[in-house]
């Protein structure tokens, strides 16, 4: 999943291209440089994951903020508005360029279960009981 951060100031986009990372103003501790007073050395964690992204603030003076509220941590969607510090963004999410998703043989049957069911299956109880 392409996941940027798309400046308010008109700068050109931050591409979030590590699962996580870490934003902030120190060159030696952070993935993601924010070069403005009001960032903290090490400011938020950003985690991309299926379809979302995580936010966590680590503790920043300025703080974060997601759609002009202050958070400690929550989940971005496309379009969200965030601001660390005096520094604001819009978050955009997209495909990866050049990649496909890759589908079964039979979309409609995988190993005898639906495609919507995926590898994820409901356990029972009976499925944690060990062995005679």
């Amino acid at each position: 999943m392409l996941a940027q951060l798309i400046p308010e100031s008109g700068a050109p986009p931050i591409t979030l291209e590590a699962s996580i990372n870490v934003l902030g103003r120190s060159s030696r501790l952070c993935d993601v440089i924010l070069d403005d007073s009001s960032i903290s050395k090490m400011h938020c964690m950003l985690v991309k994951t299926d379809g979302l992204i995580y936010l966590r603030d680590l503790g920043s003076t300025n703080g974060t903020r997601v759609n002009g509220q202050r958070v400690i941590r929550g989940a971005l969607l496309p379009g969200d508005q965030l601001a660390f510090g005096a520094l604001g963004f819009k978050v955009h999410f997209g495909p990866d360029q050049g990649s496909r998703p890759v589908l079964p043989a039979n979309p409609r049957k995988k190993n005898g279960m639906d495609a919507s069911q995926s590898d994820v299956r409901l356990l029972g109880d009976s499925d944690f009981l060990l062995p005679d």
